[in-house]
């Protein structure tokens, strides 16, 4: 009986629509484009994604597919109608995307920030917040903060984050337009000049890794300013925001002790960004089981994953689940993997994987892998 429903299904939906759209600005996607995939130009890939924003297996997958492509879910496009309809001259509004493991808030907070990109915002993005607390390598430079007694630094992931941020919003920072409020003083020989352009500020934390944390701080507060000035609007973008809550880090002290996230300078930056104190823009972070180590979690909804501290930071905020496949994209996705060969073998297999896999993205493409 289900292999037949299924097959009626198929047939039913293979008839009705294609599985890509030509339509490849998110500005313009709508309940049209529901469950069809889009392309991303490589150029732009490069420069919105090269430096993270994909998981390991989706980038894995665009080289073997030698395209970058994305569907339109319903998730993203009830984010992008929140946004197009919101009072930009309002305290920012805080979206948290949240989920079964392997459902695709990555990838929709990638097709977000292609709409951002596309919409001249400036772009805060961190493609996952576990990279700086909980992945760390064997040698990983961690320094006492010298501005900020009792912190610790990470100089080499705020330099190679403002390298994302440069990379992400070179067209803005080009022209010149957004400029300091006030002078930094870095050293005896070294300041950042009232009016200097922001791209200096970044700059000076690319040379200087030194002065890297305090950069993105000091950068943090800036762009603060000039949202709030109306001279630019800002799209903020975290993946993994729950890590900043899980009660340690992978990060040990000279003495061996264990450095808690609210004791990261970059921590404070960017818990400053996601606060409501500002206007002209938007704030989108996930929730994710995947950003903590444990792996006996009881829940994915965003109480149990942000901790009481997290979930009152963010109070309130708008809740966008990203669930399963419904069948109409999970048709859409067999016929994208059969054009790209990735799936293979008799019609009569699909209703087979879509059980094994419970319709959920990421197992259903790992599946697919061997077939």
């Amino acid at each position: 009986m289900l292999s037949r429903n299924w097959r009626h299904l198929c047939r039913r939906y293979s008839q009705a629509v294609n599985f890509r759209t030509t339509e490849n600005s998110p500005a313009q996607h709508n309940d049209k484009q529901e469950g069809l995939f889009y392309t991303i130009n490589p150029d732009l890939c490069k420069q919105l994604f090269a430096h993270g924003g994909f998981p390991r297996s989706f980038m894995k997958q665009t080289k073997t597919f030698t395209e970058t492509a994305i569907m339109v879910r319903q998730p993203a496009l009830d984010l992008l109608a929140c946004i197009k309809a919101s009072d930009m001259s309002q305290p920012v509004i805080r979206y948290v995307l949240y989920g079964e493991k392997g459902t695709g808030k990555s990838i929709t907070l990638a097709h977000l920030l292609h709409y951002a990109h596309e919409e001249g915002f400036l772009i805060v993005h961190v493609p996952w917040v576990s990279e700086w607390l909980r992945r760390v390598p064997r040698h990983k430079e961690m320094s006492n903060s010298q501005t900020h007694e009792g912190f610790v630094d990470l100089p080499l992931d705020a330099a190679a984050w403002l390298i994302h941020f440069k990379s992400q919003n070179q067209t803005l920072l080009k022209s010149g337009e957004l400029k300091t409020s006030k002078q930094y003083v870095w050293s005896k020989r070294e300041t950042t000049e009232a009016g200097s352009p922001l791209a200096a500020l970044v700059e000076h934390g690319i040379s200087r890794v030194k002065y890297a944390c305090d950069v993105v701080d000091a950068l943090i507060d800036e762009i603060k300013i000039l949202s709030n000035a109306k001279q630019c609007k800002t799209f903020v973008a975290i993946d993994g925001f729950n890590s900043f809550f899980y009660p340690l880090t992978r990060l040990n002290t000279p003495t061996k002790r264990k450095v808690k996230p609210e004791e990261v300078t970059l921590t404070t930056s960017f818990m400053k960004i996601t606060t409501n104190d500002w206007n002209n823009g938007a704030v989108v972070v996930t929730a994710d089981q995947l950003a903590f180590p444990d792996d006996h979690q009881e829940s994915y909804l965003p109480r149990y994953l942000l901790y009481k501290k997290g979930f009152e930071h963010l109070d309130p905020f708008v809740p966008i689940e990203v669930g399963r496949y419904s069948d109409k994209e999970f048709i859409s996705c067999v016929n994208y993997y059969r054009d790209r060969l990735w799936l293979r073998g008799p019609p009569e297999i699909e209703a087979e994987l879509k059980f094994t896999s419970a319709s959920n993205p990421y197992r259903f493409m790992e599946q697919c892998a061997p077939l």
